[in-house]
């Protein structure tokens, strides 16, 4: 059998050093990482099976570091917080996110050698399935709508979600559920005409989603407007959430609209992917990510060119779509590092197309790191240009200042499928 493979994470080279020795001598390969980026990196190549994982570095803090892996599903292995500066409140927070001990400097031998036993004693840690609405992204339409969700959390009015199919209501629903607390989320509407209160006693003092209320029919809205003159005397948090336009379903008088103006006391409209396709890298390599540390995949990665093709499709399923695409690609690619070209290859079977116009994605965003900033706006520019010039390559290549044949390499890598006119 093979020794654990412990990962220490420190900025401070002596600590680093001293704690190898000691977990050497005591059996363990130990590898080691002097910030959070080294460590990010040295996760991603292979988990460990134990990490010690310092508070306080310079480019990124533990915690952080720390809530990262929690919400991209890689917090699968046992992490242990350190701190020369410790507080009851790190020791709390780290908890909380998913730390299974906290040990201040300077640590004992004794202390560090029964604590590193008891972690690795727990063993692989199972993934949290699933995205989150944190996984959702960073664009502008996005931090607002987080911020719409966090105003109206505590209210206790029915709420209302609107907007396309697929753009993730179930998910966005159940962050109004508060810790410990009922989510009752019926897969039909059936109950609703047999017994609509049977759901509510199950749902007490929690929350209860109902979707696709434009598809209720007419005994299933009876139903509901009973129900809702008993959430209170429940305490439950009614959520609906529609794919369609309600208006013209109550115009034709399929739809109660005395019903949906009680459903819609406070409403809010959930953006589609190709409202912030910025967002789609991040949230793409976030589900492979998923994927690999639930055994669901093999390693997995995708190029800067394959990031940059999904962003330029269209999601006309949004999530359910762009997982099933990550899904394919993950197990069907032939290389550990998935191209632009296996992104067309899903595309064209998928039937997804290409964006008919290319989204202004806006300001480059200054933290990112140097590499990913300038392929952005790499990928930006040449788009700009091929437009500008009407897809001719010639004219393309002249302008940016390139030959012909780099300018076909550089547009490869970066995932942009030219119209191809050359003359």
């Amino acid at each position: 059998m093979s020794a654990n493979n412990i990962l220490v994470v420190d900025d401070e080279i002596g600590i680093r050093e001293l704690l190898s020795e000691i977990l050497k001598d005591e059996g363990f390969d130990v590898r080691c990482a002097e910030n959070a980026a080294a460590a990010r990196a040295m996760r991603r190549a292979a988990r460990p099976d134990l990490v010690l994982l310092d508070i306080w570095m310079p480019d990124m803090d533990g915690i952080t570091l720390l809530k990262e892996w929690a919400s991209t599903g890689q917090l699968t292995m046992p992490v242990v917080m350190m701190s020369g500066h410790g507080t009851i409140e790190s020791a709390i927070e780290a908890t909380r996110i998913g730390a299974f001990d906290f040990l201040e400097k300077p640590i004992s031998l004794p202390k560090l050698i029964a604590t590193v036993g008891k972690a690795l004693q727990g063993g692989r840690i199972s993934p949290k399935p699933g995205l989150t609405l944190e996984h959702l992204g960073r664009a502008k339409i996005m931090v607002e709508l987080k911020q719409r969700i966090d105003q109206v959390s505590r209210l206790k009015v029915p709420l209302l979600l609107s907007g396309e199919a697929g753009c993730g209501f179930e998910l966005i629903a159940s962050t109004l559920r508060q810790r410990n607390t009922a989510w009752v989320a019926p897969k039909d509407h059936a109950w609703l005409a047999e017994n609509p209160f049977a759901s509510l006693a199950e749902a007490r003092d929690g929350v209860l989603f109902i979707e696709n209320i434009e598809l209720l029919t007419k005994a299933e809205q009876k139903g509901l407007v009973q129900l809702l003159t008993k959430l209170e005397k429940f305490n439950v948090r009614l959520v609906a959430a529609a794919s369609q336009s309600m208006t013209t379903l109550i115009e034709t008088g399929e739809f109660d609209g005395a019903l949906l103006t009680q459903l819609s006391a406070v409403t809010l409209r959930i953006p589609s992917l190709r409202e912030h396709p910025e967002d789609i890298p991040e949230l793409a390599s976030t589900i492979m990510l998923q994927m690999v540390e639930a055994n669901e995949s093999p390693m997995r990665s995708f190029s800067i060119g394959a990031l940059n093709a999904l962003r330029n499709l269209e999601w006309p399923g949004n999530l359910p779509a762009l997982q099933n695409a990550v899904k394919t690609l993950a197990l069907t690619g032939l290389n550990t590092e998935i191209s632009a070209d296996d992104v067309a290859r899903v595309a064209r079977e998928s039937g997804l197309d290409v964006a008919s116009t290319v989204p202004a994605h806006g300001i480059i965003e200054y933290e990112l790191p140097l590499r990913e900033a300038r392929e952005r706006f790499e990928f930006q520019y040449f788009q700009h240009h091929i437009r500008r010039e009407d897809g001719n390559m010639s004219r393309v290549a002249d302008k940016v200042g390139l030959e012909r044949t780099h300018l076909y390499r550089k547009l490869k890598q970066l995932g942009i499928r030219p119209s191809g006119k050359t003359e």
